[in-house]
């Protein structure tokens, strides 16, 4: 039987049924030909019949070409019907945004802005993996043959003798070729359990690490909760820190914040970065354009959009500070400055500005006097005496009422400390300048593949701090206090105690005594359980090494060089 060829600019979309054919009663002729067409995607089905296979053909064509036709309309009405729910969607979106960001303050009031330790603490289970390989199977015994038939003439002739021959030898050869099958087996089995334990060593080392990680994290989370507790100002500025992260905001608001904590007065000063009014949700309504399938857009007006980023900012600011008082649960922060911040390009340099656009400071007296709940935030702001413009859009600054200055004049420039390729130069002669900035140096690589900084300070008014690095780490991470001590001498107690004031003054996390020599008993006792860390002069060439710098120590040869007793 013929064929009929099928011809469409969809074919993926096309079924065709096999060609049928009817014949006369006597089954000798050709009366008509069939054949059933599927337009999958429109869900269109015809039954096509003719007398001839060409004509059967043309038919088949016809149908195809004004399926064609119709699939060209169909996409054009599904594209029409997908942009305008597009189009819905987006419209629907955006003014579900704003209701969102209308709401910012009421949102942070039924949550409890505690924070909760716990959830700092990873308990994820090391899950480990199996050992991939399958333990070798054993072999099977060779089935025996079976004993040999001796007949009549085998005993009359000798042929018993050989086939007992026979039989023994092939019993002894599967004998031995079992043997050494399973020679090989315990060969292999023995290696493949000698590779699963080492295996589930390595993986039984991964746990305890795992593990151990995760202890140390924990104990660092109830050391910064404890301290936090007990008042240490660098734990009170990262609990803050923990709090103001956890706010969930949406995503246009974002989230960048930086604090200060004035010991003295118990006062908190949040500058805080608000979003540019261009960032909101300005959108009214969104159609779609079936000429040319894109989405256009007619925003809301210039006074909603002036009255909409006025509240967002309002809020953010009240919303702060309200996080801020309902997680200090033991009353540390007496009042909160907060200063919003605007960032943006001037089109006029090209450069980037900053600009205050609304402060204020409030006692926690003050502001738990409010029933947020019932407020509008604008008016409450100045109520509380807060100083902006009477309409922010426009991005004017205004004087902040109290602005903590966080450059701390101690800081100078640092500079490189050449040590040549050779590792020949003595760290416990260089000077003592040197090797400040050259501990500077080091530490800044240490810190600066998680975006830390430090910087080193004036030797004629460091207040005992040589280096301060900011290590932006939520949890172990902080103002990190950094003593550097040339010594050709063991360090005593009284150095460790002077950097402990210094950074408990300093209001630090931690402190880092780095030293060319070694500690005595009492200097290690009295760390011991203490935010600080001990680097002898071993430890200090190790640091060094990890980040490609090469030196020594020869602490008899220094003291020779500097024209120290050797008995000093």
């Amino acid at each position: 039987m013929s064929t009929i060829t099928i011809q469409s600019n969809n074919l993926s979309n096309i079924r065709a049924g096999e060609l049928r054919a009817t014949y006369n009663a006597a089954g000798t002729r050709i009366l008509r030909y069939h054949i059933d067409l599927t337009h999958k995607l429109m869900n269109l089905h015809k039954e096509i019949s003719a007398t001839e296979i060409e004509i059967l053909q043309q038919k088949v064509n016809i149908l195809l070409t004004d399926w064609d036709r119709r699939y060209a309309g169909f996409l054009l009405n599904n594209r029409k019907a997908n942009g305008k729910a597009l189009a819905d969607e987006a419209t629907i979106e955006a003014e579900s945004n704003r209701v969102r960001l209308r709401n910012l303050l009421k949102d942070t009031l039924s949550v409890d802005d505690a924070l909760d330790w716990g959830r700092l603490k990873p308990r994820d289970r090391y899950l480990g993996q199996a050992f991939p390989k399958r333990a070798p199977s054993r072999p099977t015994s060779t089935s025996l043959p079976p004993q040999p038939k001796i007949t009549f003439i085998d005993k009359l002739f000798g042929g018993a003798k050989r086939k007992r021959e026979q039989h023994d030898n092939t019993l002894r050869a599967i004998a031995e070729g079992d043997a050494a099958a399973d020679a090989r087996y315990e060969q292999a089995y023995t290696a493949w359990t000698a590779e699963k334990d080492s295996w589930d060593a390595a993986q039984e080392r991964n746990r305890a690490e795992h593990n151990s990680r995760q202890a140390t994290v924990h104990a660092e989370v109830d050391r910064l909760q404890a301290a936090w507790v007990s008042g240490e100002p660098s734990a009170i500025i990262e609990h803050a820190n923990l709090v103001l992260e956890a706010s969930k905001y949406p995503d246009v608001i974002p989230k960048d914040f930086d604090i200060t904590w004035d010991v003295e007065r118990q006062l908190m000063l949040v500058d805080y970065s608000l979003p540019l009014p261009d960032a909101l949700p300005l959108a009214k309504t969104v159609r779609f354009n079936p000429a040319s399938g894109e989405l256009t857009e007619s925003k809301i007006s210039k006074t909603e959009a002036k009255d909409l980023y006025d509240a967002v900012c309002y809020q953010i600011c009240l919303r702060t500070i309200h996080e801020l008082f309902e997680a200090d649960s033991h009353g540390h922060i007496k009042a909160v400055a907060f200063n919003g911040i605007a960032r943006s390009i001037d089109p006029a340099t090209g450069n980037e500005a900053e600009a205050v656009l609304m402060s204020i400071l409030v006692t926690r007296e003050q502001f738990l006097s409010i029933n947020l709940a019932n407020v509008d935030p604008k008016a409450c702001f100045k109520n509380l005496r807060g100083v902006s413009a009477a309409s922010l859009i426009g991005l004017a600054p205004v004087p902040p009422v109290i602005k903590m200055d966080k450059k701390d004049r101690r800081f100078i420039e640092g500079r490189q400390v050449d040590l040549g390729d050779e590792g020949a130069v003595n760290l416990a002669a260089i000077s003592w300048e040197d090797f400040e900035h050259l501990v500077r140096e080091l530490f800044e690589r240490e810190f600066s593949s998680r975006g830390g900084e430090v910087r080193v300070t004036q030797a004629s008014s460091d207040g005992g701090v040589d280096a301060v690095a900011f290590d932006p780490d939520p949890i172990s991470g902080g103002k990190i206090v950094i003593q550097a001590k040339r010594y050709t001498r063991t360090v005593g107690v009284s150095a460790v105690r002077d950097l402990y004031g210094t950074a408990q003054a300093e209001g630090a996390t931690k402190g880092i005594l780095v030293t060319t020599a070694d500690y005595g008993p009492d200097a290690y006792r009295f760390a011991q359980g203490k935010p600080i860390t001990l680097m002898t002069g071993a430890n200090l060439l190790h640091l060094l090494e990890k980040h490609g710098m090469r030196a020594k120590i020869d602490l008899a040869q220094a003291r020779k060089d500097l024209g120290l007793s050797s008995r000093m």
